[in-house]
């Protein structure tokens, strides 16, 4: 069993940092990196790439709303036409930094709102998946099992691989707790670990009721403003290599 551990970097602005992304270079095996219009601009991105291509790490767009002052995390009434050319501006802007470094993008995770509504609503779905296939049809789709995305994806006969957010909760319908509900962001290493050993034994994930969803998982996803995300990036190591598995990036599985 080879699994992909993924985060979520470049997330600083200018001289703001939000996490340690040289340290976590060292433990994950693919990278998300903010393509400036949640976070991120060109000089942390360029950074961010570069740390990628030198730890032999994949390279990811992580595409958002235009939504800087809230961190992607708000959802924007926007035309599917409209939302289609912002990914492509954005994976334009992701491929335009990455080439110098010699650096490639071999996935797209959208962040946040777009994510989040990408995998409930089909046609906002499908809209990512004509820009990134426009873009570049070879870029794969890290989705959460049983989401319009990954349905969307697979039908337009793009790669997918199926995502696990080691730090977040799920509700029993597959989809993410919205981070307003206490118990949606697990903080805890050792809850967190707990999670992935569980699921890597077959026994699926406890939702934020209670209940057992059962999901695939080739990639584990931990967020880098995640407390301790670094330590929990480790610990995940770990659980994967006392299954007798091994990480892998995504290009590799």
């Amino acid at each position: 069993m080879r699994i992909d551990i993924n985060s979520d970097l470049g997330e600083g602005f200018g001289p703001y940092t939000i996490a340690d992304d040289a340290a976590l270079m060292g433990v994950i095996t693919s990278a998300n990196v903010a393509c400036g219009y949640h976070a991120g601009d060109p000089v942390i991105m360029d950074r961010t790439i570069r740390l990628a291509k030198d730890h032999g790490v994949d390279l990811g767009a992580h595409v958002s709303y235009p939504d800087r002052m809230g961190f992607g995390r708000r959802q924007m009434q926007m035309d599917l036409f409209e939302l289609e050319k912002h990914v492509l501006y954005q994976l334009g802007a992701l491929d335009g930094l990455a080439r110098p470094a010699q650096h490639r993008i071999t996935h797209m995770n959208p962040h946040g709102a777009l994510g989040n509504l990408a995998c409930a609503d089909r046609a906002v779905a499908d809209a990512l998946v004509r820009a990134t296939r426009d873009f570049d049809p070879e870029i794969a789709f890290l989705v959460l099992s049983g989401t319009a995305l990954e349905s969307a994806a697979r039908e337009a006969g793009c790669r997918t691989f199926n995502l696990f957010l080691a730090d977040r909760a799920y509700t029993a319908d597959g989809q993410l707790a919205p981070r307003a509900r206490r118990g949606a962001v697990i903080k805890d290493t050792a809850a967190v670990v707990a999670r992935v050993q569980r699921l890597l034994a077959g026994g699926g994930v406890e939702t934020i009721d209670g209940e057992t969803l059962h999901v695939k998982v080739q990639s584990i996803l931990v967020h880098s403003d995640t407390p301790d995300a670094l330590a929990m990036a480790n610990a995940i190591r770990g659980a994967i290599a006392a299954t007798e598995g091994a990480v892998a990036p995504l290009s590799a599985l």
